[in-house]
């Protein structure tokens, strides 16, 4: 049995934006993937990612709390099992086939890590001063774990991703400044040596297209350089649903995954593209908000948590399909196609939900 008192303090409003994300990603896969069936699969997965949602805001987050790290082992264990057995695409072995369908572990990986950063904080007494190196050693190993299993696979957008969402939750909490400057620091001057030993060829190549798009024109530099055009092309109103070039003659790469916005822009210019961001911004304030209200600490922790993996994807993939920031293959929450991220962040949703329901739930 639902308790009544949950159904009165449903967040429709959070509902509603969702699903208007998740229709609008629809509509733009269709017409970025023309002649495909993308769009219908997209259409599968929100479904599948509705019956996530609503299993996730149903389940009391208190029992998620007792299941935190249960939940992060079981997504450690599906990273080592996509390194042995998973499937290779593109160069990179991210995929576990199910038969029928294949997910990516790493997806999972993100809400693991915010439940079970959430766990140890909200049970972490944190002093006047904040946490200083050895209260952050128990989360830092939370965090690297994944970070070296993603990033070996190659995935590094998605370790990248992780690292900021444990940022994010760590400066929360409250970080001692001698410790944050020790730790940028630290981070300045190891940045050479993961220059020179961690990072591919291929890794670099993307910096130095993010710094000269002429350095690599048929590659990393390409994807930039149709990707500006495309956004600059749609004008004040865009050129009409259907109707963009760069998408309907295959100009732009990846246009349904991570340049789905370029598409978009395209055919519905800066008016449609402020809307969207409009959208974007309602979320994250949503959800800001609905941390700020949580009636306990994890719940707090959770819902921002959640809000710093769909702000931190807006951002990069925003900021890389404008040549803001380097490509680094972030999609966009809700609009770019792929079934394993549009389940996470809808099961992200979910979270929020749960965690807004039952704030005056004691």
């Amino acid at each position: 049995m639902i308790d009544r008192r949950l159904l009165i303090h449903f967040d429709w409003f959070l509902l509603l934006i969702t699903f208007l994300l998740v229709g609008t990603g629809i509509v733009c896969i269709y017409s970025a993937a023309t002649g495909t069936t993308l769009y219908t699969r997209q259409f599968y997965w929100a479904i599948v990612g509705t019956v996530i949602m609503t299993l996730v805001f149903m389940t009391d987050y208190a029992n998620i709390e007792k299941l935190a790290y249960i939940i992060y082992g079981i997504s450690i264990l599906l990273l080592i099992l996509v390194l042995i057995v998973g499937r290779t695409t593109g160069g990179a072995q991210r995929w576990l086939d199910l038969g029928i369908v294949s997910f990516q572990p790493s997806e999972f990986a993100k809400i693991a890590l915010i439940i079970a950063l959430a766990k140890y904080f909200s049970t972490k007494e944190i002093g006047i001063n904040g946490l200083g190196i050895k209260g952050l050693i128990p989360p830092a190993l939370l965090l690297i774990l994944p970070f070296l299993l993603i990033a070996k696979e190659p995935d590094l957008g998605t370790a990248l991703t992780l690292l900021l969402i444990f940022s994010s939750i760590a400066l929360l909490i409250k970080i001692n400044t001698k410790t944050l400057i020790g730790l940028a620091t630290a981070f300045l001057l190891l940045a050479p040596l993961a220059w020179n030993y961690l990072l591919k060829d291929y890794q670099k190549k993307r910096i130095y297209s993010f710094i000269d798009p002429s350095y690599d024109q048929f590659g990393g530099g390409y994807h930039l350089m149709q990707s500006k055009i495309a956004i600059g092309s749609g004008g004040f109103l865009g050129k009409g649903f259907m109707q963009g070039t760069q998408g309907k003659l295959l100009y732009l790469p990846e246009r349904h995954t991570d340049f789905i916005f370029s598409i978009f822009a395209e055919e519905w210019g800066f008016v449609g593209s402020f809307i969207i961001m409009g959208l974007y911004l309602l979320l994250i304030t949503w959800g800001l908000n609905i941390a700020r209200e949580a009636k306990d600490r994890f719940g707090a922790l959770l819902a921002f948590g959640v809000v710093s993996l769909f702000f931190w994807h807006i951002v990069i993939n925003l900021g890389m399909v404008t040549g803001m920031l380097p490509v680094v293959g972030a999609p966009l929450p809700f609009l770019s196609y792929g079934g394993s991220f549009l389940v996470i962040t809808m099961a992200g949703i979910g979270i929020l939900l749960n965690v807004s329901m039952r704030r005056y739930i004691f």
